[in-house]
């Protein structure tokens, strides 16, 4: 057979940039492999971590409703009244407009985020905060919410407030970017934070954009505009402010 001039594939020589550049994406790509494994792991632990977490606020939450059943129990037995602790939290819906509001209420107003009619916030319970509450009584309701009004808020309508623009809490990972610092990792330990007003709350509760609530079910009452205990919708209303919650949700 005639000698031919083309070169076989094995005579050819590779351009010493295109190896370069071969080995470059390799190596890029093992980087990414490396990562991803390693993202992986770091999630599979801290999922473990939050199902832990998870557990023990259910069990606390357990044995504290327990504890107060055994109390009131206790008390009926020994012919005394049971009265439970003071509030912790409170849970405050604005329930009037803009219109003919005095500047020091007005003011609060804005210091308490709540901006707009059926916005709701989180609010700790101290001397100053309940005078403040007295101050724009007319204007808004509040109570104590229960467990189970905090979790529903913040799944059902709970938004993070990240570098100042409102993002939904569809996952663990915007909690944790603002909130990692202050060990609070997953939405229930945010709830928990909240509901039980732990030492980081005032972080968990400017984090949480205030609720936009919808109007409740059903209506206000005709006489919306006087004391809850007068047939009216303003004021203090305790514990009935968890049926508000659930109608307004």
């Amino acid at each position: 057979m005639a000698p031919t001039s083309v070169p076989t594939a094995s005579a050819i020589e590779v351009p010493e940039t295109f190896l370069k550049k071969r080995k470059q994406n390799e190596k890029a790509r093992e980087e990414r492999l490396a990562a991803a494994t390693a993202a992986r792991k770091a999630g599979k632990a801290k999922r473990k971590v939050i199902f832990k977490r998870a557990e023990s606020y259910v069990k606390e939450y357990l044995n504290k409703e327990k504890e107060e059943i055994r109390l009131k129990r206790a008390a009926r037995t020994a012919g005394d009244f049971y009265v439970p602790a003071q509030p912790k939290v409170y849970f405050v819906v604005r329930i009037r407009g803009i219109n003919e509001i005095a500047p020091k209420p007005r003011k609060i107003m804005q210091l308490l985020r709540l901006l707009q009619i059926n916005n709701g916030v989180f609010v700790k319970v101290t001397r100053a905060t309940q005078q403040m509450l007295r101050l724009i009584e007319p204007y808004i309701t509040y109570g104590e919410p229960n467990i189970k009004s905090v979790r529903e808020l913040i799944y059902k309508r709970g938004y993070g407030k990240v570098d100042k623009q409102r993002i939904p809490l569809s996952n663990n990972a915007v909690i944790e970017q603002s909130l990692g610092k202050y060990d609070i990792l997953c939405i229930e330990d945010l709830v928990h934070e909240i509901a039980t007003a732990g030492p980081n709350f005032k972080q968990a509760a400017n984090f949480l954009w205030p609720f936009k609530l919808s109007n409740p079910t059903g209506g206000w009452r005709t006489r919306k505009f006087k004391h809850f205990v007068q047939g009216g919708d303003f004021g203090d209303r305790e514990t009935n402010i968890n049926k508000l919650i659930r109608q307004m949700n």
